[in-house]
């Protein structure tokens, strides 16, 4: 009698303890609206509110394994700047953000930028100490990572990932928030990783000073551990079509540039991060 009410007990703890595990995962992932197979969408309240528009923050989570990044870039498709929708619809990608802030010429990325064999800036910019790679040459490493450049060397992301974006750093691995705060602000385009290295294209219409959203990005039940600035203002933009899911997303305020909300229609961008799905046991940038 007495070792079949132990069995009982054993196997009821066991039971509750399954429950508990499974509602802690179901109250973390609750948050994400499933697209499809690894691509996930959520959106949130910023706390504290932005002084401007309704304080949303989109963010599209990305499994690299099942989705490869493609950098579309002027200075290799020879044709015009286009919009994200525009890029998304004549490429053919699922989702689509700024890949970074771009120089006088209307073409050149601001820091180091290379996709496969095209180097559309071969120059890199001390200050920028956040370089996101996609599609190592050697497999056994992460498909996708952002490395912070005073701890990693830029020449070592160049050498081992096909695909690598110099760009100012938001978020410092493994999660801190590197910026000191200040009177800016602006709508904002930025790309995340999280604790189990999926992509995340964020965004926020907005306007926070980005002291103020690295704050509010770790605080969300994202995982965040590693971050860099993309676009902010009129420009910052994100694009997702795919299943039946529309999101169109395009930035407004800037301090000093645009102050209003005003803004209402997608800025053109010669440069673009877009992902597109991957073919079963193909390289993940497509590149040999």
């Amino acid at each position: 009698m007495k070792t079949t009410v132990t069995r009982l007990l054993i196997l009821a703890g066991i039971l509750l303890l399954s429950i508990a595990i499974t509602n802690s995962v179901d109250a973390r992932d609750s948050v994400w609206t499933r697209i499809d197979s690894g691509l996930y969408y959520a959106d949130f309240v910023g706390i504290p509110n932005s002084t401007v528009g309704d304080s949303r923050i989109d963010i599209l989570r990305i499994d690299p394994k099942l989705y490869r990044v493609e950098v579309k870039m002027v200075s290799e498709n020879k044709g015009p700047s286009l919009t994200a929708s525009e890029w998304s619809k004549q490429c053919n990608l699922l989702a689509v953000t700024n890949a970074g802030m771009f120089q006088a010429d209307q073409s050149t990325h601001v820091g180091y930028l290379k996709h496969g064999g095209h180097v559309n800036n071969a120059t890199s910019t001390m200050k920028y100490l956040s370089a996101a790679a996609f599609d190592p040459i050697d497999t056994t490493l992460p498909p996708f990572r952002i490395f912070d450049l005073d701890t990693t060397s830029l020449d070592y992301v160049k050498i081992n990932y096909r695909t690598v974006i110099q760009n100012l750093r938001l978020v410092k691995r493994p999660g801190t928030n590197v910026w000191s705060q200040q009177d800016k602000m602006w709508s904002e385009a930025a790309l995340g990783e999280d604790k189990n290295g999926n992509i995340l294209f964020i965004y926020s219409r907005s306007p926070y000073s980005m002291y103020d959203l690295n704050h509010i990005l770790l605080g969300l039940p994202i995982d965040l551990v590693a971050a860099q600035h993309l676009e902010g203002g009129p420009e910052a933009s994100l694009y997702v079509s795919h299943k039946g899911q529309l999101i169109e997303r395009m930035g407004s305020y800037e301090t000093a540039f645009l102050p209003s909300d005003s803004n209402d229609r997608f800025g053109s961008l010669p440069n673009v991060i877009g992902i597109v799905k991957s073919s079963a046991g193909a390289p993940s940038s497509g590149y040999k």
